[in-house]
């Protein structure tokens, strides 16, 4: 049932033979990363351990489910979904069904363009650098020729990263001047992406200015000049959000949405979380696809983002 990066990527003839290779790890990955959020959760649905009669059991339950990030407006809508199929035979698997349900459909990488060009946001720290590197690192394994444009110019190591990752992925590089025009740094990717006939550009943004300019009036200001130099770009625009941060990340997805027109979000640092809930917060109350989830630092942690596996790894025992 795990998605696969052919089936993110569009390419269907080898979507069923990379799902059996690849999609029982990472489900076993993505199940130990979810362990804190899970261990919260596992008291209050037990098998045996729930009345759906008992008053006090529906208030245990919406703490743990509100301590595991979901988030009280999400944890309001689950229950009340709960209650709504009256007698609950399997707490454990109603609750797999609903939350998938909040789930909705996963996010796909539009990259019918060429070049497809994917905006990436999000504060800093929250692994921007390293998830562009990783999506570059398999969008070139499935035949996509790349180039990374470095538009956080406000940060000096962040240039470093991506030109590091870039090489590795066997990706073009752009970046710009310290403290240059970001704009223009996406404007330059473009082109060149165009020149060479690439097929997908990837650019990195600020999480935070080193000066009195405002960060989203600066990503939008990226996201024109974008739409300007190509027409119908940016196909993608990813926020990057910490799990770690919890209901911040609803914040956050909120502000950038409003920004830049978020399409799709990367939930990254599973692994070490016991805030995994908030996937279901972003998506449930923002209409927000998460299209990739990160539990750990090697290339295959991370991947294409599959409801039905979240909340199964999430919620059962």
């Amino acid at each position: 049932m795990s998605r696969t990066w052919a089936e993110l990527l569009g390419d269907a003839d080898v979507a069923g033979e990379e799902a059996g290779a690849e999609a029982g790890g990472f489900f076993s990955r993505l199940r130990d990363s979810l362990g804190k959020s899970r261990r919260a959760l596992t008291e209050q649905i037990a098998a045996g351990t729930f009345d759906p009669a008992d008053d006090a059991a529906w208030e245990r339950l919406e703490e743990a489910l509100i301590a595991a990030d979901v988030g009280v407006p999400s944890t309001a809508e689950l229950v009340r979904r709960l209650e709504a199929r009256g007698e609950l035979r399997d707490l454990r698997e109603a609750l797999v069904d609903e939350a998938a349900a909040l789930l909705g459909e996963p996010g796909k990488l539009a990259l019918d363009g060429r070049p497809s060009v994917i905006l990436v946001v999000g504060v800093n720290g929250t692994g921007k650098t390293t998830t562009i590197g990783k999506l570059a690192h398999r969008l070139r394994e499935h035949g996509r020729t790349v180039v990374l444009g470095a538009a956080d110019t406000f940060r000096a190591a962040a240039e470093e990263q991506l030109e590091i990752w870039a090489d590795r992925a066997g990706a073009d590089f752009v970046g710009g001047e310290r403290g240059g025009d970001p704009a223009a740094v996406a404007y330059d990717a473009i082109e060149l992406a165009s020149d060479r006939g690439r097929d997908v550009v990837i650019v990195d943004t600020a999480g935070r200015l080193h000066t009195q300019a405002n960060l989203m009036e600066e990503l939008a200001k990226v996201r024109r000049v974008i739409a300007q130099k190509l027409d119908g770009a940016p196909h993608e625009t990813l926020l990057v959000v910490d799990a770690t941060t919890g209901q911040n990340g609803v914040q956050q997805a909120r502000l950038f949405g409003d920004a830049v027109g978020v399409t799709g979000v990367a939930l990254t640092k599973l692994d070490g979380s016991a805030k995994g809930g908030v996937a279901i917060a972003i998506a449930n109350e923002l209409g927000l696809p998460v299209t990739l989830v990160g539990v750990g630092e090697s290339l295959d942690d991370l991947r294409p983002f599959d409801p039905e596996d979240f909340a199964r790894a999430l919620l059962s025992g």
